[in-house]
């Protein structure tokens, strides 16, 4: 699958279902839609016509509050039809704001409380180890919700495990839900820290498909460490209006602005 049509349409699909759904967090969508993209069109095994099979990855999105990317990759690969999409986030819609496992196949489990997806994605894959399985998990983290302890409990405990199955991508897009990253609560040096933790540690440009591809086509690790990818990005990354801008944590795109952002698109204006 070619990833960086896949990152376009997860994209074009965001904006559209918090347009019409009069939900948040399109930015937290935009940062991260290269990496799913290259998660679902290049790195992970899964049979969308079987989303229970056995041997799948796994995958979690912590930052559950970006579901809306999710579901759209869920859509374009063959879990879910795409018209579900349009009723993201309305009465009555299967597809929750917050990314929800109940009657969605390919959903491993519904996040949105920051700090529970790695410790979720930590027991699975020490229990696929305990098993002798071979699958793999792959969680995505936002770097806001690495404010929170349980995530650390949770680095601690993959390492100590020594579970190399286990790879985190960390979408560190520098902003948080009211400011940025480094006025709320800093992280640097944040890579050394996860190192410190015993993990293996790979930064890359998380808008460069070739490079993200490059490095999770090599785990797991041989060395039995877990992996973690810190992905810098751009909040918003595609639509011009809402790079790096605070403002697009919360706000949905409306009227001029929905078109404005839907012709950036259409465009491809994506380095």
């Amino acid at each position: 699958m070619d990833t960086k049509k896949l990152a376009l349409q997860i994209r074009k699909h965001a904006v559209m279902m918090t347009c019409q759904g009069k939900s948040s967090h399109v930015a937290s969508v935009l940062s991260m839609a290269d990496i799913v993209a290259v998660l679902y069109g290049k790195i992970m095994n899964f049979r969308p016509h079987e989303p229970d099979w056995p041997d799948r990855d796994r995958f979690i999105l912590s930052k559950g509050h970006a579901g809306a990317g999710v579901y759209a990759a869920l859509a374009e690969t063959g879990f879910i039809p795409v018209e579900w999409l349009e009723q993201h986030c309305k009465n009555g819609s299967k597809l929750c704001g917050h990314v929800s496992h109940i009657g969605i196949p390919g959903v491993e489990f519904s996040t949105g409380s920051l700090g529970h997806g790695l410790p979720i994605g930590a027991g699975m894959a020490y229990a696929g180890r305990k098993a002798a399985k071979k699958h793999r998990v792959f969680v995505i983290l936002s770097d806001g919700e690495c404010d929170e302890g349980s995530n650390w409990e949770a680095i601690l405990f993959a390492s100590h495990h020594h579970l190399s199955n286990l790879t985190v991508i960390v979408d560190y897009n520098k902003i948080q839900s009211l400011a940025s990253v480094e006025e709320t609560l800093r992280l640097e040096p944040f890579a050394d820290k996860w190192r410190a933790f015993g993990w293996a540690v790979h930064e890359v440009d998380g808008h460069d498909h070739e490079s993200l591809i490059q490095v999770l086509e090599f785990v797991p690790q041989d060395n039995g460490s877990p992996t973690c990818i810190v992905a810098h990005t751009i909040k918003g990354k595609g639509v011009s209006f809402m790079e790096n801008a605070v403002l697009w944590h919360y706000r949905s795109p409306q009227g001029e602005e929905y078109k404005a952002a839907m012709k950036e698109l259409e465009n491809n204006n994506i380095a």
